[in-house]
């Protein structure tokens, strides 16, 4: 939200409301005023819900005139990547092979427990089609831009989930990750995001891409902010079969401050780095006295079973369509998801099976570890249209490439916390704080120090230009 009137971070929001500074409609209405204005330079949005949030606005205001007591994110405005439901909207996930389908009737968990704690929903964000790719150029939608310079990309799949927490718009959004897709828009963004355990968020309610590996998520501008949403979103939920029956384990009021065993991840995570990454895992792991730089075992292994595993699922998934409704399929990805639907079956458990090796390979770092450092992307954002990037000398694609660190982590359904930092270019890039399963504690406690640190840093939502005068530096 740029307006001056109200602050920047969902939790400032709701202390404001919960005090009487304003009103939850005033909120609204100043939301929606600055997505109008800046949002068709960035075009984060797909959909706007107004009708309904200023519905669930006036009902806040409501309880708070009574006297009710109010939940801890109530006024607080949120957005949701559109592959969840959102009743009212037709969950789309980037493509128009969907788009014909009637509106959601009901909201996915996700969805539901943000407004059960109090947030509204404003709309639905830009994607990748089905969440296959790292850019958010999508060609039916358009490009989602970065708001920190509009020639650039913001990041994908969950691109403009990120974006729209970077432009401002609003203050918490949620995405998911299979690859990474979180964390690369965090990191090209300058965002904070979390992609939990898998398992530990609940998927029902959204459009699926690659069941065995798809984790759901959440971005925000402050650690704070990210941990209250990650706390809202926690619930054990019988309609997903991968949503664990663990407690649920609140981060937000976390007070320990014992010492943290730290290590950085090299080798691979080095050789697949730009200097920026490269520089902010260094420095990030310095702020958290990390001594040891540890090679993460088979990660090139790791990445390839990862990406054999997506394409096959997703291929298969969308199979039916790709044979009968071709052409409106995103050209940057119906081929690939053709080829994973042909992948022999052998291939596929063999992949499995290498996943399964690494997990227990990377698991015995943790007998030594609370939490591993590495860089998020290999690069800052690259430019809307740009086919090749550099990386140490190395010409790789951007679209599979922008995901080259990440994926060999969410292979195994570690949880990870995306803490954007500033570059030598001044464009953010975000580093990886890396935790053993069902530890997202740990994780969000060595991020919350770098953010004490002031390594970690959020820039503030820039002057949105149109990217035909030259973009937002």
């Amino acid at each position: 939200m740029t307006g001056a009137r109200f602050p920047l971070d969902a939790l400032g929001i709701a202390r404001g409301f919960a005090r009487g500074d304003f009103t939850a409609c005033e909120v609204v209405e100043e939301t929606f005023s600055g997505i109008e204005s800046g949002d068709r330079h960035v075009n984060a949005f797909t959909a706007l819900t107004v009708q309904r949030a200023f519905d669930d606005a006036a009902q806040l205001d409501a309880r708070r005139a009574g006297g009710e007591s109010l939940p801890p994110l109530a006024g607080v405005p949120f957005a949701a990547k559109n592959l969840f439901d959102i009743a009212g909207i037709t969950t789309i996930a980037g493509s128009r092979v969907l788009a014909g389908n009637p509106p959601a009737t009901s909201d996915a968990t996700l969805v539901r427990r943000m407004r059960e704690q109090g947030a509204i929903v404003v709309g639905a964000l830009n994607m990748d089609e089905f969440a296959y790719g790292f850019t958010t150029e999508n060609h039916h939608a358009g490009p989602c831009r970065n708001p920190h310079d509009l020639s650039r990309t913001s990041g994908g799949s969950s691109g403009g989930s990120a974006a729209a927490v970077a432009a401002g718009f609003v203050p918490l959004t949620l995405g998911t990750d299979t690859n990474g897709s979180v964390r690369v828009p965090a990191s090209l963004c300058g965002v904070f995001g979390v992609k939990p355990t898998y398992g530990r968020l609940s998927r029902h309610g959204t459009f699926p891409f690659v069941a065995s590996i798809d984790h759901m998520g959440a971005f925000a501008r402050n650690i704070d902010d990210l941990a209250a949403t990650y706390d809202a979103l926690q619930y054990i939920d019988p309609n997903d079969p991968a949503c664990s029956a663990r407690a649920i384990e609140p981060v937000g009021a976390m007070t320990s401050r014992r010492a943290l065993r730290v290590a950085r991840l090299g080798g691979y995570f080095d050789d697949h780095a730009g200097d920026d990454a490269r520089e902010a895992s260094l420095a990030a792991a310095r702020a958290l006295g990390a001594d040891d730089t540890v090679d993460y075992p088979d990660a090139a292994a790791a990445r390839g079973a990862a990406f054999l595993i997506s394409a096959a699922e997703g291929g298969q998934l969308h199979l039916p369509t790709l044979g009968t409704r071709y052409d409106e399929h995103e050209p940057l990805s119906r081929d690939r998801l053709i080829a994973g639907a042909l992948a022999p079956a052998a291939w596929v458990l063999h992949a499995q099976r290498v996943r399964a090796v690494v997990r227990k390979r990377v698991l015995e770092l943790f007998a030594r570890y609370d939490v591993l450092i590495a860089p998020a992307t290999p690069v800052v954002a690259p430019r809307i249209g740009d086919e090749f990037m550099d990386v140490n000398g190395q010409r790789l694609a951007v679209r599979p490439n922008l995901g080259l660190l990440t994926q060999p982590v969410s292979c195994i359904g570690l949880p990870v916390v995306a803490v954007p930092m500033r570059s030598a270019s001044g464009l953010p890039i975000a580093v990886q704080v890396i935790a053993p399963p069902w530890r997202e504690d740990l994780a969000f406690d060595a991020a919350r120090r770098l953010e004490e640190a002031q390594l970690a840093w959020c820039a503030p939502p820039p002057a949105l230009l149109p990217v035909a005068s030259g973009g937002a530096q």
